[in-house]
């Protein structure tokens, strides 16, 4: 697809996400994650096609507009509110491990050498690169950057200092006589055209129903992933500017970026983080300036190539190293002796494997830690508080204050279960050891419902088990105060009446002691 399909998916979508998007600082364009994705669709529709150029670049063409209709899709259906869900240590080890790996990778062109891909091979190939040789042309404008950054601040806040640095060294490289390969080189130009008004493609020649069917799976996938992306990329830039970014407002902006993007031959992206913080860090703080970002690359497009091929990498690299610099947690690493050891063990783990792996899969893995551990708690919470005894036994505990209109010749006969919060899968461990405490010559036992609000599918199951168990030793069952979520819930799988009949729930204890005087034998 060569370059110009990934500069036209930045500037379509820059541009587009920014008018109707949600998050005024975000950048958008095409991504890591979403390029691997891309390029699987394009080897499968070469090889379906058996080389067919004209199939593969609308099959890419088609999953980008897909791509942006399922993203649409989301915004409308408002999947985007989710996002707020992601806790803090997550967010924390994902912002550091996006500084280190910005800093990491920029240690190479700042001495004049390319980095390699993995974050591993940038560690282990690092002192062999020094020990080979260097470029001090290189470090020395890479510094320059760097300390203009750092001073300029304190002179003025008017300008950006990025923007003054990256003016001031690439002038000062001009008469350095800087190697070509150290500089950004030739830029691919050319006006973007929709892919059916291509020169050079063969529209006859294409299986319009196979490359059709081939690309909605991948504009799914797309699009999936993108709103991950983007989302946790807004999250991001919230944070940084304690601002509020608008969740299904940014998907269905991301979604018209990326299907018009897809109308023009380009690469389908995302809200870009690093891009995004570089932004943010210049003091951009609307969408301003993501439609300068691609009236820029639009005009590199159409000819400017021809003065942005002479910056020097090194001066994107001290740019680059003062973003990652800036956007560590050093104050949630600093605080990690002082916080609970999950949240310190979730920070930690998505921070390494953010650097070392992958940044989707390690907010993947941080989220799913911290919701067990939070459910782990939650679960000792409520299980600490479930209790059960006989009546005759008050003098041990304190009853609940309506339990004591109980008569004295019924307590040996009743035995009580108190449940004080949701019956969950977390906490239906805990309740199957209570109930299998209820003794066996029990004649009656009474649920108290009343603090049960909530009952998930394993929760009625082990109800039902429950009952089953106390109706076949003898006793009848009882219950008060249920809730009307966990009523619907026992209903739905009949454990309400088949088990225990309407005639056995009652809407107060006193109800149902007034009930027991009658029928108790």
């Amino acid at each position: 697809m060569g370059a110009l399909a990934g500069l036209i998916g930045a500037t379509m979508l820059g541009f587009f996400a920014s008018i109707f998007g949600g998050t005024h600082s975000q950048i958008s364009g095409p991504t890591g994650p979403m390029t691997v994705i891309t390029a699987g669709l394009i080897s499968a529709s070469w090889v379906a096609s058996n080389g067919n150029f004209s199939s593969v670049l609308i099959a890419m063409s088609l999953a980008g507009l897909f791509c942006g209709l399922f993203q649409i899709l989301f915004g409308i259906l408002k999947v985007g509110k989710y996002v707020r869900y992601i806790p803090y240590p997550v967010l924390s080890g994902f912002m550091s491990g996006i500084g280190v790996i910005i800093i990491l990778q920029q240690l190479y062109p700042l001495i004049g050498c390319k980095s390699p891909v993995m974050v591993i091979d940038m560690l282990l190939q690092l002192p062999s690169v020094i020990a080979g040789g260097i470029s001090y042309k290189a470090l020395g404008l890479g510094l320059a950057t760097i300390a203009i950054i750092m001073v300029m601040p304190r002179i003025s806040k008017k300008v950006p200092a990025t923007l003054v640095a990256l003016i001031i060294v690439t002038v000062i490289s001009l008469f350095c006589g800087l190697d070509e390969k150290l500089t950004i080189g030739s830029i691919p130009t050319g006006f973007p055209m929709p892919f059916f008004a291509k020169t050079g493609l063969d529209l006859g020649s294409v299986n319009w129903g196979q490359v059709i069917n081939a690309s909605i799976i991948p504009g799914l996938t797309l699009a999936g992933l993108g709103s991950i992306d983007t989302l946790l990329t807004s999250v991001v830039a919230d944070n940084i500017t304690h601002t509020k970014h608008n969740s299904n407002k940014e998907l269905i902006g991301q979604g018209i970026g990326n299907a018009v993007a897809g109308l023009f031959c380009g690469i389908a992206g995302a809200g870009a983080t690093m891009r995004t913080v570089v932004n943010v860090k210049s003091g951009g703080r609307t969408q301003l300036s993501g439609v300068i970002h691609s009236l820029l690359l639009l005009s590199i497009l159409l000819g400017l190539g021809s003065l942005v091929k002479y910056v020097p990498l090194a001066v994107l690299a001290g740019i680059l190293i003062t973003v990652g610099y800036g956007i560590i947690d050093f104050k949630g690493f600093r605080d990690i002796k002082n916080v609970p050891k999950s949240d310190a063990f979730v920070l930690l783990t998505v921070f390494l494997v953010t650097v070392f792996v992958d940044l989707l899969t390690a907010v993947g893995i941080g989220v799913v830690m911290a919701c067990v551990f939070f459910m782990k708690k939650i679960s000792d919470m409520f299980e600490s508080q479930y209790s059960s005894e006989e009546m005759k036994q008050f003098d041990k505990e304190n009853p609940w204050p309506d339990e004591t209109t109980m008569p004295t010749e019924l307590k040996h006969k009743v035995y009580v279960q108190r449940l004080n919060g949701p019956v969950f899968f977390g906490s239906v461990t805990k309740f199957q050891e209570v109930m299998h405490d209820v003794p066996t010559d029990a004649k009656i036992v009474i649920i108290r419902m009343k603090h049960v609000t909530y009952i998930d599918q394993s929760g009625v199951y082990a109800f039902e088990s429950a009952i089953k168990d106390l109706q076949a030793n003898g006793a009848t069952v009882l219950m008060t105060i249920v809730q009307p979520q966990a009523m619907s819930r026992l209903k739905l799988v009949n454990v309400i009446p088949d088990l225990i009949s309407e005639d056995h729930l009652f809407p107060t204890f006193e109800a149902c002691t007034d009930w027991l005087r009658e029928n108790a034998e």
